[in-house]
């Protein structure tokens, strides 16, 4: 296990004074990211247009002390495939000496649906970077409209619930289990640190085997709070992190070279309704029998779901 005292000790590649809400948990996973990069080591970041983009870097001031590139919400993967190909290049002729870590965040919004295609296209290729989705499960910069990563019965701005609808109807996309069907060396499934858990070091340990273990493209999808898009208190936010986790709607686990396993595997799996009842999103769910009986087809997916993925980590279910 890492030493907290030791990491702390890590000058932060993302600085304090940004412009993020108070609570967003995308400049903490940043920060736990970048600290697997090894002080030796500089970094390119590449950032899909997104929260963590727009507040982040407003001209002319930024908060990344790494060389840093700002891209459209389509093409992060392209953007930073094409800076990782031009970085070995130089490096044949003798043009650059130092080590450079190629690293790119999106939001959801950026990487499940408009970044995809480009995504795909960079881990298929086998460009040495890593790909770090900060999945807040909706397009929280622009309003809060559902994605692809919006969880089932949601109520968003363009899936509000009313008496015509109980909230986005989809179930959410497995879009970590789609990467690593691209047979790449990493792909992995965390969250930020959770104090007093034992995968209080997951997300640190993950991105550290992603960019200093493996050569070529890896990939970290991260379940990240939001607290105005998931209409929670920003003191608890990490308690329902938890219980994404412990209810086995958010599972932990890697890919390492097409073979699954898991990282965390709870001792006792909660019901879906512990981690949806504290958020307002799932508030109209609980109101009358209809919403009740939607609960009860978004637990049979989770169960579903986790039942398949013990499976394929070789587990007894």
């Amino acid at each position: 296990m890492p030493n907290l005292k030791e990491l702390s000790k890590v000058e932060d590649r993302i600085t304090g004074g940004h412009r993020m809400c108070a609570g967003c948990g995308a400049p903490m996973v940043a920060k736990w990211v970048l600290k697997a990069v090894k002080p030796e080591d500089k970094a390119v970041i590449a950032n899909a247009t997104g929260c963590l983009e727009v507040s982040t870097g407003l001209y002319p001031y930024s908060a990344w002390t790494d060389s840093y590139i700002h891209t459209a919400f389509e093409n992060a993967g392209a953007t930073l495939s094409g800076a990782e190909a031009c970085y070995r290049a130089f490096q044949k002729k003798g043009k650059l000496n130092d080590n450079y870590k190629f690293i790119a965040f999106g939001g959801d919004g950026g990487t499940y649906d408009i970044g995809l295609q480009s995504l795909s296209g960079a881990m298929e290729r086998g460009h040495d970077l890593l790909y770090v989705c900060y999945d807040n499960g909706a397009y929280m910069n622009t309003g809060i409209q559902r994605s692809s990563a919006t969880p089932a019965g949601a109520d968003t701005t363009t899936t509000p619930a009313g008496k015509c609808s109980l909230g986005k109807p989809q179930f959410r996309k497995d879009l970590t289990q789609i990467i690593a069907s691209h047979q790449i060396p990493y792909a992995a499934q965390t969250v930020p640190p959770v104090p007093g858990t034992k995968y209080m070091f997951d997300l640190y340990n993950k991105s550290d085997r992603a960019i200093n273990e493996f050569k070529g493209a890896s990939f970290i999808n991260v379940l990240t709070p939001c607290p105005r898009g998931w209409r929670c208190d920003t003191a608890t936010e990490l308690d329902l992190i938890k219980l994404a986790v412990e209810t086995c709607f958010w599972p932990l686990y890697e890919v390492v070279n097409g073979e699954y396993k898991l990282t965390y595997k709870p001792a006792n799996k909660l019901p879906i309704t512990e981690w949806m009842k504290p958020q307002g999103r799932f508030r109209h769910l609980f109101k009358n029998e209809q919403g009740l009986k939607r609960i009860e087809e978004i637990q049979a997916e989770v169960d579903k779901r986790w039942a398949q993925l013990l499976h394929l980590c070789g587990e007894n279910i």
